[in-house]
């Protein structure tokens, strides 16, 4: 494999290939392939067509393929639809349902009459012999003889068939495929390169298949085949990479004690995301299902810098309780600096072969490598400055919770208002000033509390 990429790659080969070839005169479908089988095999873009219609469906395809052929990156299109043998389709007329003839029964005179009907079995030793009753060869063969044909009706009488049935020459399906019931179509296309099917498919799904349900009304259409699978696989990983998060934040929340440190720690997860993105981009490899493998993985190792540093400015914090926040967010980035810088260098390093292996048994895993490596890189530079960050933010946004908590407990223990009583009809004498006492009505203070002369 190598010396043959150095001289001339399979896709090359094939695009020289079929430039010499040119056009075909007479060719139903032409398709040139290279590296057919293993990961990534299969046509580049197939869109799916459905409706209950078929002579719509056909239509809308080959509309389709059309539409697909003036993109210049698309190559070998195929609208779904290929003729098969001619046939000879019958429709049952007005005046064969007036004599009483059913398509059924018109269909079981002619199959008995070209392809014959058992009348009797034979048994001829071990063997079991079946005696089939047909019309001649030559009058099989023979579409004057079809013409001719006579159809008996359930009166006992004899009529051509040509006066109960109308004739049309067609040609069968090679293959029927349906989904949920429905009739669908399969539009394919090879993209080169394939990097660029996405282009393709935002194209169409903001140009081409508007316009197309438009015109042709109850049109349902979806991206199958090679999308169909890498959207599956996308969806399975989607699920592991919430049920990941769920099980670091639960790891992280039981040693920390706390429901904030944990998504402080895992704040590196999308800046490690982005510096995966950034190292695709960087070395010219597209996004895959194994690079989102990778990035599944760097959830898990990309917390570890993070973790390391809280956990240190946590000890801090417990060993002098007079130091402040600000010393000690300072002084753990200080301490774990060498560490945690060390320890991402030895691991973007250790996967830097990788990356850059040309052979044929490690391209498959490169995606992954460079996630793991660039992600790892780019999240640490942003944990030495971004978590000492937010744990400064943490610490004032408990104070500011504290301090509400405090002013709520003083707003709630504060004396209550005055309860004046009106003690005229018991005491007469109002100008005693003892008849004038309140009594303290606050929460907590028993009903037969003191007295208090209010002044």
């Amino acid at each position: 494999p190598d010396i043959r990429d150095r001289v001339m790659s399979t896709q090359e080969f094939v695009r020289r290939w079929r430039e010499a070839v040119g056009p075909i005169t007479g060719a139903d479908r032409v398709r040139f392939e290279s590296d057919f089988g293993g990961p990534g095999s299969g046509r580049a873009l197939t869109v799916e067509l459905s409706h209950r219609d078929i002579g719509i469906l056909e239509q809308a395809s080959k509309e389709l393929a059309d539409d697909l052929a003036h993109y210049s990156m698309t190559s070998d299109i195929v609208d779904g639809y290929s003729p098969g043998k001619r046939q000879i389709d019958f429709t049952l007329r007005p005046e064969g349902k007036s004599l009483g003839l059913t398509a059924e029964e018109i269909a079981r005179q002619l199959r008995a009459a070209f392809y014959g009907r058992e009348v009797v079995r034979q048994q001829r030793g071990r063997n079991e012999i079946r005696v089939m009753v047909r019309l001649p060869l030559e009058e099989r063969n023979s579409a004057f003889f079809l013409e001719e044909f006579m159809v008996r009706t359930p009166a006992g009488t004899d009529v051509p068939l040509r006066d109960v049935v109308n004739a049309r020459m067609n040609r069968a399906y090679t293959s029927i495929e349906r989904r949920n019931g429905r009739r669908v179509v399969q539009v394919q296309a090879d993209v080169q390169p394939r990097e660029q099917t996405q282009s393709i498919m935002n194209a169409l799904m903001a140009e081409q298949m508007p316009e197309m349900e438009e015109k042709y009304p109850g049109l349902t259409w979806s991206f199958e085949g090679r999308q169909a699978d890498i959207r599956e696989s996308m969806s399975t990983l989607y699920k592991g990479f919430g049920m990941a998060l769920l099980i670091i934040y639960a790891l992280l929340a039981i040693p920390f004690r706390s429901y904030i440190q944990p998504m402080i720690v895992m704040t590196s997860i999308p800046f490690g995301i982005i510096g995966a993105l950034i190292g695709h981009l960087l070395m010219g490899y597209s996004l895959s299902v194994i690079s989102m493998m990778g990035i599944v993985a760097l959830s898990g190792v990309v917390v570890n810098d993070s973790l390391v540093l809280i956990d240190y400015a946590n000890r801090l914090r417990r060993s002098d309780p007079t130091l402040s926040v600000r010393r000690i967010a300072l002084d753990a980035t200080v301490q774990r600096f060498r560490p945690i810088v060390l320890t991402t260098l030895t691991t973007f390093f250790g996967l830097t072969p990788m990356m850059f292996e040309s052979s044929m048994q490690a391209r498959f895993m490169i995606p992954m490598a460079i996630s793991l490596g660039w992600g790892i890189l780019f999240a640490t530079q942003i944990t030495l400055i971004l978590v000492p960050c937010l744990y400064l933010i943490m610490d004032d946004i408990n104070r500011a919770m504290q301090d509400t908590r405090r002013a709520w407990r003083k707003y709630r223990r504060l004396p209550a208002e005055p309860l004046w009583i009106d003690v005229e009809a018991a005491h007469p004498d109002r100008h005693d000033p003892s008849h004038y006492m309140t009594r303290d009505t606050s929460p907590g203070t028993s009903p037969d509390g003191p007295m208090a002369l209010d002044p």
